[in-house]
C-alpha cells in the first residue's frame, strides 16, 4: 500500500502542466474507448450476422448433397451406401432446375426442385418453414416461396403455368405443322402452400413439387439429380463427406451444406478482417499515449533527475510511467466495454434514428434480409478485446519509461 501511495504522489509530481499534453492524454483515452467500443460492436453484430445465416442456410438445406453433374440411374444403390453410414439420419432424392414460369400475367424463371412427398420431412423441414396453404407435394399441385409469391401477387389457389426446358425443345424442334405429335404443352400447377425461411435466395426463386412431376418435366424417367443427406449434427457433414469420397465411385461427388453456401466463408473472413483493422484503432491510441508519455520525459528531465538523485531506483522510475499507461488502458476499456454494451443494447432503436434523422439506412432488410440488426454477445470476446486494449496502453508506457531511465542526475542538476 505504501509503494502505490509513493508512485501515486509521483505520478502528481510528473503530471504535464502544458494544456495541450493533457488534451492528447484524453485524445489516448478517448482512442481506447472507441476502438474496444467499436471492436466489441462489430464483433459481436457480424458473429450474429454469421450465426443467423448460419442458422437459415442449415435448416433449410441438406448436410450433404450427392450428385454426379448429370442423371443417376442406379440412385437407389447409392441411397443404400450412404444410410449405411452412422451419422447418417435421413436421405431423399431429389431433382432441380430452371424452369420458365407464367403467373398472374407475369414471366419469371426460378428454380423447381422436385423432391420425393415420403423421404423429404426428415430431410427439410419443409412443414414449419410453410406459412399459407399446406404441404401437399400430389401431383399438379406445387409450393412457392414468399417471396416469389409476393413479387408476383400470388396466392393459396392461383395457377402457374410452367415451362420446363422439354417444353421449350419441342417447339423450337417441331414446327406446328410438320410434327404436331413432336410438341409438349406446358404443365398448369396450382398453388398448394407458400414457405418461408427467411433466407431471400429461396424465398424469391424456388418452387417445390412431387419428385415424379420433376422427373417428367426434365424428361429424367427414373433417374434423378442427386441425393440429399442429413446427419445429426451440420458439423457432422464434413467428416462424412470425406467417407463418401472414398466410399461412391467417380464421378459420384459429395457437398456440404458449407459448400453450397460461399457466402457463409466470406462472413467469417470478413470478420477476421474487421478485428484485425479495428485493432489498430486501440494500437493508434497507444502510440498516442507514447508519444504523451515522451513529451513529459521531455519536459519533466529536471524533476526525473532529482529524484534519482534522491535515491529513487530505475524500477520505481519505470513502474511511474507504466502505471499510467495502465490508468489509461484500463479507465479506457472500461469505458470502451460500457459504450459497446450500451450499443448492442439498444442497436435496433439507434439504426432507426440514424434513418429517421440522418436518412442513413445501417442494415437495410433487402439486402441483408433481417428484420433486426442480429448480435451476439460474447463474454469472453468482449474481456479479451479488453484485455487487449490495457495490454497495449501498458505496452506503450514501456518506451518513454526505458527512455527515462537513461536520464543522468548529475548531468541534468549540473545543467540547472
Amino acid at each position: 500500500m505504501h509503494r502505490f501511495v509513493e508512485l501515486f504522489i509521483a505520478l502528481r509530481y510528473l503530471r504535464p502542466r502544458r494544456n495541450f499534453v493533457s488534451v492528447i492524454t484524453v485524445l489516448s483515452l478517448l482512442g481506447v474507448l472507441l476502438g474496444v467500443g467499436v471492436l466489441i460492436v462489430v464483433l459481436s453484430v457480424m458473429e450474429g450476422f454469421e450465426k443467423e445465416l448460419r442458422e437459415k442456410v442449415v435448416g433449410f438445406n441438406a448436410h450433404v448433397m450427392v450428385f454426379n453433374y448429370n442423371i443417376m440411374r442406379d440412385w437407389e444403390d447409392v441411397a443404400e451406401v450412404i444410410k449405411q453410414q452412422p451419422d447418417v439420419v435421413a436421405v431423399s432424392p431429389f431433382m432441380t432446375g430452371p424452369v420458365l414460369v407464367q403467373c398472374n400475367n407475369q414471366i419469371s424463371t426460378p428454380f423447381i426442385r422436385g423432391v420425393d412427398a415420403a423421404t423429404i420431412d426428415g430431410v427439410l423441414p419443409i412443414k414449419q418453414a410453410v406459412i399459407g396453404g399446406e404441404l401437399s407435394l400430389t401431383p399438379g399441385a406445387v409450393i412457392v416461396g414468399a417471396g416469389w409469391a409476393t413479387r408476383h401477387h400470388a396466392k393459396v389457389g392461383d395457377q402457374v403455368i410452367v415451362f420446363s426446358p422439354r417444353d421449350i425443345a419441342g417447339l423450337l424442334e417441331s414446327p406446328a405443322k410438320d410434327a404436331p405429335q413432336n410438341r409438349y404443352l406446358p404443365s398448369e400447377y396450382t398453388i398448394s402452400g407458400i414457405f418461408s425461411t427467411g433466407f431471400y435466395e429461396y424465398d424469391a426463386n424456388a418452387m417445390l413439387i412431387n419428385l415424379a412431376e420433376g422427373q417428367r418435366l426434365y424428361n429424367l424417367g427414373h433417374g434423378v439429380h442427386g441425393i440429399l443427406v442429413r446427419t445429426r449434427d451440420p458439423m457432422q457433414a464434413f467428416a462424412l463427406k470425406e467417407t463418401l469420397r472414398a466410399k461412391l465411385p467417380p464421378p459420384l461427388q459429395a457437398l456440404t451444406w458449407l459448400d453450397q453456401n460461399a457466402q457463409l466463408r466470406s462472413v467469417a473472413v470478413e470478420r477476421r478482417l474487421m478485428a484485425f483493422v479495428l485493432f489498430f484503432v486501440i494500437l493508434v491510441a497507444a502510440l498516442g499515449l507514447c508519444s504523451t508519455l515522451i513529451t513529459v520525459t521531455v519536459q519533466k528531465a529536471r524533476e526525473i533527475g532529482l529524484m534519482k538523485a534522491l535515491g529513487a531506483g530505475d524500477r520505481q522510475i519505470v513502474s511511474i510511467f507504466t502505471l499510467y499507461g495502465l490508468v489509461v488502458g484500463v479507465v479506457g476499456s472500461a469505458l470502451g466495454v460500457t459504450f459497446g454494451c450500451l450499443v448492442l443494447a439498444y442497436r435496433n432503436e439507434f439504426s432507426l434514428w440514424l434513418g429517421r434523422v440522418f436518412h442513413i439506412d445501417v442494415f437495410p432488410p433487402e439486402v441483408y434480409h433481417f428484420m433486426e440488426i442480429p448480435a451476439v454477445t460474447d463474454g469472453w470476446i468482449i474481456f479479451w478485446i479488453a484485455l487487449s486494449g490495457v495490454a497495449l496502453s501498458t505496452a506503450a508506457a514501456l518506451f518513454p519509461a526505458f527512455a527515462a531511465l537513461r536520464v543522468e542526475p548529475a548531468a541534468i542538476l549540473h545543467s540547472e
